[in-house]
C-alpha cells in the first residue's frame, strides 16, 4: 500500500509530503513524492527549482527536488516523471494518476488552495488527480495544525 504525493516544492505539495508522512508514521504506509518536469526553462523558473539566472538542467532540477522531499521526509521514496516543453496541466495530471495506478496507491495527497468548494473547481493539476477513483483523496488545502494530537506532533509546517 502506498501514499503517492503530487510534489512540485509549492509551499502546499510541501505541506501535503509532510501530512502523507504524518499518516505514514501511524500506518506504515509507503510514502512516495512523485514530481512531473516539462523540460521548459520557464516552468522550472516559475516553480522555483531554478534561479532566473541558471542554464535549465534536468539533473539540477530533479537533484534539487530529491533533496527537498528528503529534508520534508525522510522516508518518503522520489520518483518523476519528465514531460515535453509544452505540457498542459492535463498532460501532468495524467503522468500522475497513470503513476499513482501504477504503484496501486492507497491514497493521494492532494496539496491545492483551490480545492475549496466542490472538487470540479480545482484550477491545477489537482482537479483530475483528485477525480480519479481508483484511489481515495487527501485534499490540503491549509498549511495549519490537523488538530490530531498524533499527528501533528510529527507535523512541520513550511514557509515559501
Amino acid at each position: 500500500m502506498t501514499y503517492v504525493v503530487p510534489f512540485d516544492d509549492q509551499r502546499l505539495s510541501r505541506v501535503a509530503l509532510d501530512r502523507a508522512q504524518s499518516y505514514a508514521s501511524l500506518t506504515d504506509e509507503r510514502v512516495v513524492a512523485v514530481s512531473v518536469v516539462p523540460r521548459n526553462p520557464g516552468y522550472a523558473t516559475e516553480r522555483g527549482w531554478l534561479a532566473p539566472d541558471e542554464s535549465f538542467d534536468v539533473r539540477l532540477v530533479l537533484d534539487r527536488l530529491a533533496e527537498k522531499v528528503d529534508s520534508i521526509a525522510p522516508e518518503a521514496e522520489f520518483e518523476y516523471v519528465l514531460a515535453d516543453r509544452y505540457a498542459s496541466p492535463g498532460t501532468i495530471s495524467s503522468k500522475i494518476r497513470r503513476r499513482a495506478r501504477n504503484m496501486d496507491a492507497t491514497v493521494v495527497f492532494v496539496g491545492s488552495e483551490n480545492a475549496g468548494r466542490m472538487l470540479t473547481t480545482l484550477r491545477s493539476v489537482g482537479h483530475s488527480v483528485a477525480a480519479d477513483d481508483t484511489y481515495d483523496v487527501h485534499i490540503v488545502r491549509h498549511d495549519r495544525a490537523t488538530g490530531v494530537p498524533a499527528l501533528d506532533e510529527y507535523s512541520n509546517l513550511f514557509e515559501e
